[in-house]
């Protein structure tokens, strides 16, 4: 039992339970209230989020940039930059796809890059604001891309591949697990 401050004694006295269950029904706001300790893993995801979501932004931008010019050139190019066998496992093939698109339909490709960037700052919104959408949102991208990413493991083994197989498998698994915890399901 602990004293209540207005020094009366005893009488006064009230169980910290009951102390604590009085402050977590008082009239602050939850937006005002202080964040959820305990996540920092998914501080992890939402930096790796922002990232994944830079990234394609500067990919889009960039093939902007490269209208009207060969876009195999140019992949190959950003992926000697950014260190990345062209010739290996997933890469390889894209920059050949790149090399035969049709006229038509290149006008497609940054305007999808594009989306899938801003996609991915709407999913780190989400997880930003604990919202529960945003737990779903990135547990359907990321295990949207596992079954891709094993199949290139079977094609041939790449650590990037493999580190990107393993940053999906923690971001489903880790936020499938504690959804309950950490998302509002009531907003």
């Amino acid at each position: 039992m602990y004293p209540v401050p207005d020094g009366s004694g005893d009488e006064n006295s009230i169980h910290l339970n009951e102390l604590l269950n009085r402050l977590s029904t008082s009239s602050v706001p939850e937006k005002l209230s202080l964040p959820r300790k305990g996540a920092a893993t998914l501080s992890v995801i939402i930096g790796f989020k922002i990232l994944k979501g830079l990234t394609l932004l500067l990919i889009a931008f960039g093939l902007y940039h490269l209208k009207g010019k060969n876009l195999g050139v140019g992949y190959d190019s950003l992926l000697r930059l950014i260190r990345l066998d062209s010739e290996a496992g997933f890469f390889g093939p894209m920059g050949n796809w790149l090399d035969t698109i049709s006229l038509p339909l290149k006008p497609w490709i940054v305007p999808t890059i594009l989306i899938y960037g801003l996609f991915s700052f709407l999913e780190v919104c989400g997880l930003w604001l604990r919202s529960s959408w945003g737990a779903w949102l990135a547990i359907a991208e990321s295990a949207f891309f596992i079954p891709i990413e094993v199949y290139e493991l079977m094609l041939g083994f790449t650590w990037s591949i493999f580190s990107i197989l393993i940053i999906n498998l923690v971001i489903v698994v880790y936020l499938f697990r504690n959804r309950h915890r950490l998302f509002s399901h009531h907003r």
